[in-house]
């Protein structure tokens, strides 16, 4: 089969001729059918973030396929199953976390593309208990950027606590933000679409935003403090300013949801204005098995719409280049 290897952390992704691997206890064996591109491929293939992946390797973490081999003591999934193979490929299912329903919080947890052999490729092994079946209906090639891009940003909606009548702002709209301003609209809020690029707030509009703001044009703080504020503003974008911004447009009582992860883990907030305007700081690391189940329903009942471009995986250094140029107006998927 072709994959999608990285040698090292300097060096552009090669496509290699490797063996089909055979699916161990537990694991499925999935013919990929699309896979999307997320920008921690990126940060992955680069070696950007303090705990990096051991190459080679190969990435990809938004991939849906179709099952056409179990190994030994698969109950999950069968032969035929069309399967999603997100960002937590594994975890032990018995500590605190697995047992109270914060499994993406497991500090044994393997991600897919990073401790595990990912989805840029013909074929994937995955542990079918982490596999989620992709509901009938639903395009392959929508549901791969669902598969960490939706479910990401579902579960930042969920924990941010929106309400109906909130004002929202969405900082980066692109393959995560124009998902996540339409689950913020789905739980009844107005939505404030921020960004530096003209065509991704057309983009905004054209998916119900409320307002828009080019953040090249205008001071984002400024712009957003004369519609009155907001009530939660999430992160999409991997930079510490922005996160300041973010959390200087927030009305008293107000959730900053920090999603992206800046390659220098450094941000700085006011302590004064935090407390005294009672505003709530929120790391969201994606969604568990169940939120992403939740994440294809909404999808198959026509409730998002996955806005993609579709590239061929021999594609994958160019399409990386177009991703980091923003010349990406939202999410690319990797066909085989």
């Amino acid at each position: 089969m072709r994959a999608t290897v990285v040698t090292a952390f300097d060096r552009p992704l090669e496509i290699f001729d490797v063996p089909v691997p055979e699916p161990g206890p537990g694991q499925v064996l999935v013919r990929i059918e699309a896979s999307g591109l997320c920008h921690t491929d990126i940060h992955a293939a680069r070696g950007d973030w303090p705990v990096k992946p051991n190459p080679p390797f190969v990435p990809g973490h938004e991939g849906v396929g179709i099952v056409e081999r179990i190994g030994p003591g698969v109950t999950e999934h069968a032969v035929g199953d069309r399967v999603a193979l997100p960002w937590l490929g594994w975890a032990c299912g018995t500590c605190e976390y697995c047992v109270t329903g914060w499994e993406t919080l497991c500090e044994s947890q393997r991600n897919t593309g990073y401790a595990i052999d990912g989805a840029h490729a013909e074929y994937a092994l995955a542990s079918a208990r982490y596999a989620v079946r992709v509901p009938a209906g639903v395009d392959p090639v929508e549901a791969a950027p669902l598969t960490c891009a939706g479910v990401t940003t579902y579960k930042a909606v969920r924990v941010a606590g929106v309400r109906p009548g909130e004002r929202v702002a969405i900082f980066g709209i692109g393959g995560l933000g124009h998902l996540a301003q339409q689950y913020a609209q789905l739980h009844g809020a107005e939505t404030v679409a921020v960004d530096v690029t003209e065509e991704k707030l057309a983009l905004a509009t054209s998916l119900g935003a409320t307002h828009t703001v080019d953040a090249a044009r205008v001071d984002p703080v400024e712009a957003i403090t004369a519609l009155g504020g907001v009530d939660v503003a999430v992160v999409l974008a991997a930079s510490p300013t922005v996160i300041a911004q973010a959390h200087a447009c927030l009305r008293r009582g107000g959730r900053l949801v920090l999603v992206s992860l800046p390659k220098d883990n450094t941000m700085s907030l006011p302590v004064f204005e935090t407390v005294l305007k009672g505003i709530t700081v929120i790391g969201s690391i994606v969604g568990t098995r169940a939120d992403l189940a939740e994440v294809f329903r909404l999808h198959s009942a026509g409730r998002t719409r996955v806005v993609h471009e579709v590239r061929k995986l021999d594609e994958i250094n160019e399409a990386i280049e177009d991703v980091l140029a923003g010349r990406v107006a939202a999410r690319l998927v990797l066909q085989p």
